[in-house]
């Protein structure tokens, strides 16, 4: 970790040390002017019925994350950034008393503050982790939910904060967040100046790049909703995004290139079986990294080994402009882990990320003989075009491709 990283994380401890003390005092802490709307601090939210008044007096936040997180009862929720734990007791009455409600900060007074805070509102499925937000202290795959009230903004390190919610929320997991963004394209100067009127010292993101840290980090789903104006061209906003589903055992992340070996090997016993391509041995690594669009390659792992069982990956059929929105899939299955369900999941995994990044069309050929991989693709919305007789030699004979093809439900309309 640089030591510019550091250097943030200890100025944020510090000042919001200062809040906290501030609040225990009895005082009612920071609420900028500068944002119209009163969308800052308490007043984001409908409802604080009986909450710790030291929880109101602390509350630092730019909306009501609580209110989007569609928290159901049962559930687990992890708030990054919990502060004097406002957000953590909304959510632990949410989940109810069969589910539990994490609050993490980096700074040992809001703890304490937001310890005393549960205790006085009498909530007993919440608890409270002294750590920081890029390097949350809980499992793979172990809450539900994760939220967060205006703290990413505070990092230095914004795409490891988004790589660790990824990390830590169950396949099928939500993300629910309000933050600050700026507008494209503003004066540095001047959204220096406004980010520091605001609170936002470690500065902002735009919504292109929170949409393209949210993709890189794994998320399939995410959408960014502007809900308040704040100074020269910032905004509160929620942005919500969601992980990939998947079966019992199966987690679906990104691509990386410590999987080549075993992605390499997977599509090279898909090849042996006769029927997956024309191709008849694996590309390199540096040949299949350089014809994949980097956005849209999902692993399936198997969670008790740890290993990746099945992959899928698009190219863009052409360079021109016009075709921008059509890609070419991939999709193979170890065949040791074949029905347990890893190619639906790898084809939603992928017709999620492709639609919410504006993809209109994901098209295939598929040999007539696979009867397996066109029921897949049935079931996953996939048409029949065409099929094209005697297109290529494979193993010295000639053979057909049926042509089959996805048009986006929500994009190219």
């Amino acid at each position: 970790m640089s030591e510019n990283v550091e250097e943030v994380r200890a100025g944020v401890v510090a000042r919001y040390g200062e809040l906290a003390r501030a609040a225990q005092a009895g005082e009612r802490v920071v609420e900028p002017q500068e944002v119209t709307g009163g969308c800052f601090g308490a007043a984001g939210y409908d409802d604080t019925t009986g909450l710790p008044d030291g929880a109101l007096r602390a509350s630092l936040g730019c909306g009501n994350p609580v209110a989007v997180a569609d928290l159901q009862p049962g559930e687990t929720v992890l708030d990054l950034g919990s502060g004097g734990g406002i957000d953590v007791l909304l959510s632990a009455r949410r989940v109810g008393p069969t589910g539990k409600a994490y609050g993490l900060d980096a700074t040992p007074e809001m703890i304490e503050l937001a310890k005393a805070n549960a205790a006085e509102a009498g909530a007993a499925n919440v608890e409270f982790l002294h750590g920081h937000i890029e390097d949350v202290p809980l499992p793979d795959d172990s809450v539900d939910v994760v939220i967060s009230n205006c703290v990413i903004n505070l990092s230095a390190d914004k795409p490891r904060v988004l790589a660790e919610a990824f990390r830590v929320l169950r396949p099928g997991g939500r993300l629910g967040v309000s933050d600050v963004i700026a507008d494209d394209g503003l004066d540095p100067a001047q959204r220096a100046e406004a980010e520091r009127l605001v609170g936002c010292t470690v500065g902002t993101l735009t919504e292109s790049e929170y949409r393209a840290l949210l993709a890189k980090a794994g998320f399939t789903t995410y959408t960014i909703t502007r809900t308040h104006a704040a100074a020269g061209g910032l905004h509160s906003a929620i942005i919500r995004a969601a992980t990939p589903a998947a079966p019992s055992g199966v987690t679906i992340r990104p691509m990386r290139e410590s999987d080549a070996a075993r992605v390499l090997a997977i599509y090279q016993a898909g090849l042996d079986g006769g029927n997956a391509s024309f191709e008849t041995t694996a590309p390199d690594w540096r040949a299949f990294d350089a014809a994949k669009l980097p956005l849209h390659r999902h692993v399936a792992v198997d969670t008790a080994s740890g290993e990746v069982v099945g992959w899928i990956a698009v190219s863009a059929v052409s360079s021109r402009c016009v075709y921008a929105g059509v890609v070419e899939h991939s999709v193979y299955v170890h065949p040791d882990h074949g029905g347990r369900g890893i190619g639906p999941a790898l084809l939603n995994a992928l017709i999620q990320s492709t639609e919410t990044a504006g993809i209109w069309t994901i098209q295939s050929g598929v040999f007539p003989e696979n009867t397996a991989s066109l029921r897949l693709h049935e079931k996953a919305g996939f048409r029949v075009v065409g099929t094209r007789h005697r297109i290529g030699r494979h193993h010295g004979r000639w053979r057909d491709v049926v042509f089959i093809e996805r048009r986006s439900s929500a994009t190219g309309l």
